[in-house]
């Protein structure tokens, strides 16, 4: 950052923020503490009503406002949010360029607009899960996954899927050409990667990759290749039904089951199908239910919760 940016950013933040001391300052632009004191006196030279208060710091005169741009209240909030998003769900580089970019989206709204945001904002939540855990799972791994689509590089990586395979795996080894990458509001970040061991477009949650590598191999993007268009081709064709409790029939609906294809209200109760690739997928999802579901079809799947609930019986 030169001076001219630096002089800049000092207004931005001061605009932001009613007072900042010297101190703060420094910190957020990385200089030293006299470098500020030099800026304050070039800034008041050329002729930014800058007060300075002993022993409080720094402040604009009221008034005074430098606005490259301007924001509604509902844009600034909605702006104000995508940053906190990426702040929590990216890794460590959009992260800090989110966290750079709010500052300066705060520093360039007016007061009446900045206090009518702060205090919307203060009624909206992100909720995210354990902080550490995404750092682990998918922060670090989005990283590496960002180099080699920007390197044009394939990945390696080992995932592990919820779910065991035909051949009873459960962790396979792939090498990926990754086209890009989703976020889907049930499974986190999903990479759509062109992968060499199914010779097939497939996607993978970036949370259940470990050992990411990326590799000296180069790949090329298909010029048909659309993300934005994409959809996943749907191999489920198992279909499996179950009856629940009426009682608990909205919660079933909040639950909004990525297998859940049907449902409807009867008077013996909640009918619902789902289709699945292997009705192990659902296995843990229906016991989460208790007795308040029956399943009703295929009877290999109703003979496997049977089976199941014999296993966590002998544990009681």
């Amino acid at each position: 950052m030169n001076k001219t940016e630096r002089l800049l950013a000092i207004v931005m933040e001061l605009q932001r923020s009613k007072l900042q001391t010297a101190d703060e300052l420094a910190e957020v632009l990385g200089v030293s503490v006299r470098t500020i004191y030099r800026d304050m006196m070039a800034l008041s030279e050329a002729g930014v009503p800058i007060i300075g208060e002993t022993g409080l710091g720094y402040s604009l005169m009221e008034g005074y406002f430098l606005p490259p741009i301007s924001f509604t209240v509902d844009e600034a909030v909605s702006l104000l949010l995508g940053t906190e998003f990426i702040e929590k769900r990216f890794d460590p580089t959009f992260r800090k360029s989110a966290r750079s970019s709010r500052r300066k989206i705060e520093a360039i709204l007016s007061r009446p607009i900045r206090e009518e945001t702060d205090r919307i904002q203060g009624s909206i939540r992100l909720l995210q899960k354990d902080e550490m855990v995404l750092m682990m799972r998918e922060k670090v791994n989005l990283g590496i996954i960002r180099e080699a689509m920007t390197e044009d590089k394939k990945l390696r990586f080992t995932y592990h899927k919820r779910v065991a395979e035909a051949d009873g795996n459960r962790v396979t080894v792939r090498t990926v050409s990754p086209y890009g990458l989703a976020h889907d509001e049930q499974n986190g970040w999903l990479l759509l990667a062109s992968c060499d061991l199914r010779e097939d477009i497939r996607h993978f949650r970036v949370s259940r990759m470990s050992d990411l590598t990326v590799t000296e191999d180069t790949f090329q993007t298909p010029d048909n290749f659309d993300l934005q268009a994409y959809r996943p081709k749907d191999t489920r064709s198992t279909q499996v039904c179950a009856i629940f409790n009426p009682e608990i029939a909205d919660k079933v609906e909040e639950a909004n089951s990525y297998y859940m294809e049907t449902a409807e209200s009867k008077e013996d109760g909640y009918h619902v199908t789902f289709r699945v690739r292997e009705p192990e997928e659902l296995l843990s999802w229906i016991l989460g239910w208790g007795a308040d579901v029956v399943v009703t079809e295929p009877e290999s799947f109703i003979n496997r919760v049977r089976e199941e609930i014999g296993k966590m019986k002998e544990h009681y």
